[in-house]
């Protein structure tokens, strides 16, 4: 019987902890060996199995569903193919209906009985829990930091995010030059392109690359409350916890310009 090797990894904060895609690789590869196993093909897929739509893992069910020969999977553990029970589902139906003749895992014991299937179904219920509950634990810290007045993103052009205190700071240059931008726009005589040069000669540049600011990122910036010290998320508005840059004076006149 020849057997599919699937391994996952994905960049997902609950992955984090799972061998890298080259450790689980290696140990499959020598769990094969010492179990006589053949290794037909193998499926390497770098994406999150919180959805269904995974191309590799789809490409490797089809092959299963259209064989006419007894096929067998060899994986880490069950939530490196599912964590969503579209997937698991999909599994457990092949299982049933012969199309996958066993299942293998470094990590997990699987039997093709009812009680093997049963244990399976629970070790793809329990990583769409995990799924499931971490979603909510960080969807609770964002509301959470939203009640402090905490942007919960990247910081906006000319604040720093401060990883030791999770918070947002002034970048001590970049917003200086923040402030000069806004204040030779509210005076009504300068273009957002006589703009882009100015903030050349202030030293703002792009983030990434040493290149001037695009034109549309400095009118988005024009138009961002967060510099005067209050932010929309989810189209609603919040005092936000960060020094301010500008007045909400100066950034009233800016809209007006």
């Amino acid at each position: 019987m020849k057997y599919f090797l699937y391994v996952r990894k994905s960049t997902d904060e609950e992955d984090r902890q799972v061998l890298s895609i080259e450790a689980q690789v290696t140990e499959l590869h020598e769990f094969a060996l010492k179990e006589n196993l053949i290794i037909a093909k193998e499926f390497i897929e770098s994406k999150t199995a919180k959805a269904p739509g995974r191309a590799i893992f789809n490409e490797m069910i089809g092959l299963i569903e259209n064989s006419n020969e007894k096929v067998g999977i060899l994986a880490w553990h069950p939530d490196r193919l599912a964590r969503n029970s579209i997937d698991g589902g999909k599994i457990i139906y092949l299982v049933d209906t012969g199309k996958i003749e066993t299942l293998k895992f470094l990590t997990f014991w699987f039997d093709k009985t009812p009680q093997g299937k049963f244990m399976l179904n629970i070790a793809f219920g329990q990583s769409k829990y995990y799924i499931d509950s971490l979603s909510e634990n960080v969807k609770r810290g964002i509301r959470q930091k939203l009640r402090r007045g905490e942007w919960p993103g990247l910081a906006p052009t000319g604040y720093l995010n401060d990883l030791r205190t999770h918070t947002i700071v002034q970048d001590p240059l970049r917003s200086k030059a923040i402030k000069k931008l806004f204040l030779a726009y509210a005076e009504g005589e300068n273009s957002l392109k006589s703009l882009q040069e100015l903030s050349l000669s202030f030293g703002l540049v792009s983030r990434y690359e040493n290149k001037a600011l695009a034109i549309s990122k400095i009118q988005k910036m024009l138009k961002n409350p967060f510099y005067y010290g209050v932010f929309i998320h989810k189209e609603e508005m919040y005092q936000g916890s960060h020094e301010p840059i500008i007045s909400k004076q100066l950034f009233d006149k800016v809209q007006r310009v």
